[in-house]
C-alpha cells in the first residue's frame, strides 16, 4: 500500500512540475530589425568595408554603392531589398539599420 502511495505522489509532483515550466529562449533579434531600438549604434567599428558589404548581403541586399564608415564608427551606404532602393547602415555591433 505504501509503495502504491509513494508512486502516486511521485507522479503528481512530476505532473505539476512540468506544468510550471515557462519557454526560456527568446528568439533571435533579427539583424535587419536590430535588439536596440537606438541603432545603429555609434561606436570604434572594427568592420572593413568588405566585411560590412557581405553582412548587408548575407541579409538579402544587393547593388550595395557609396558604403562609407562615418565619425561615428557606422558604415552607410544604399543598397536594394525586396526590388526597392533604400538607404542602409550597419553599426559595430553588425546591426542593419534601414534609414
Amino acid at each position: 500500500m505504501k509503495t502504491i502511495i509513494f508512486a502516486t505522489l511521485i507522479s503528481v509532483g512530476a505532473a505539476f512540475g512540468a506544468m510550471a515550466q515557462t519557454a526560456t529562449t527568446s528568439p533571435a533579434p533579427s539583424p535587419i530589425a536590430p535588439a536596440d531600438a537606438n541603432a545603429p549604434l555609434p561606436g570604434a567599428n572594427s568592420f572593413t568595408e568588405g566585411q560590412a558589404k557581405s553582412r548587408l548581403e548575407a541579409n538579402g541586399y544587393s547593388a550595395i554603392t557609396e558604403l562609407k564608415k562615418d565619425e561615428q564608427g557606422v558604415w552607410r551606404g544604399t543598397a536594394t531589398h525586396d526590388g526597392k532602393s533604400t538607404a542602409v547602415s550597419v553599426d559595430y555591433r553588425g546591426n542593419i539599420a534601414r534609414n
